[in-house]
């Protein structure tokens, strides 16, 4: 980064020495030697602004492919383990057993054609690729039956409404409201409530959490069309509204 920058402010200096000789010699020759070479500056800079950020650009696709890689094989791994668990109630002849398995199993496709049906699509890959990268922080997810909200947001809204869960959810895993390295889940709902987008969250570790994670939480949301709400609710302590249209 500072590469980059360092030759464009070389480029920049260096208009300083036909404007030198321009001043010093104020001729026809010396006045184009000027304007070719502040016209070479200001090209190389554009060149170098370019190739920095198409650098950024791939940068970014490696790592969004990278995500997406492990996160098909953490659903891959999930699947096989169900699969072999199944096949096992099957070979020991426990039919009981094998139904819970595939009940199981049915939920869970449930629960991705839900995420998948919200519509939004920085969201569904966060949620669907959260379970790779979460770390101590176990994210549960409840979506309400036929919800969508592609053609309800517009693309803007929509990103917003992302990266307020993003910046949510990261505060719940690093707001120090357990002991490091402790497990924590997070359950993370979905669902239309009148005109509004409702985002709930809850969590045994966020309930009488501190007041510098409350705060957080409504920094979070300041100058945003997204609100927050602090809940009484045995069941939940934040939730996010966004009315729809947005």
């Amino acid at each position: 980064m500072k590469s980059w920058k360092s030759a464009i402010g070389a480029a920049v200096l260096s208009i300083a020495f036909p404007l030198g000789f321009a001043c010093v010699w104020p001729t026809p020759w010396t006045c184009l030697l000027l304007g070719v070479w502040a016209a070479a500056a200001a090209l190389f800079s554009i060149l170098a602004v370019r190739r920095h950020y198409e650098r950024e650009l791939r940068t970014q696709e490696r790592i969004l492919q990278q995500t997406a890689i492990r996160t098909l094989n953490h659903h891959r791994h999930d699947w096989m383990n169900d699969l072999q668990v199944l096949y096992g109630y099957i070979q020991l002849g426990k039919p009981d057993k094998s139904v819970q398995c595939v009940e199981r199993i049915k939920e869970r496709i449930e629960l991705d054609s839900r995420i998948s049906k919200l519509g939004i699509p920085s969201l569904v890959f966060y949620l669907q690729s959260f379970r790779t990268v979460g770390g101590s922080l176990q994210l549960d997810i409840e979506v309400e039956e036929g919800l969508q909200l592609g053609d309800k947001l517009t693309p803007e809204a929509g990103d917003e409404l992302t990266s307020v869960i993003m910046q949510t959810v990261r505060a719940c895993q690093f707001g120090g409201l357990a002991a490091q390295g402790e497990s924590r889940s997070l359950l993370l709902s979905f669902k239309k409530d009148e005109g509004d987008i409702v985002v709930t969250f809850g969590s045994d570790g966020l309930r009488g959490g501190t007041g510098l994670f409350r705060e957080q939480i409504f920094n979070i949301v300041q100058g945003k069309i997204v609100t927050a709400e602090q809940l009484a609710s045995p069941k939940a302590d934040f939730q996010l509204r966004l009315p729809i249209g947005m």
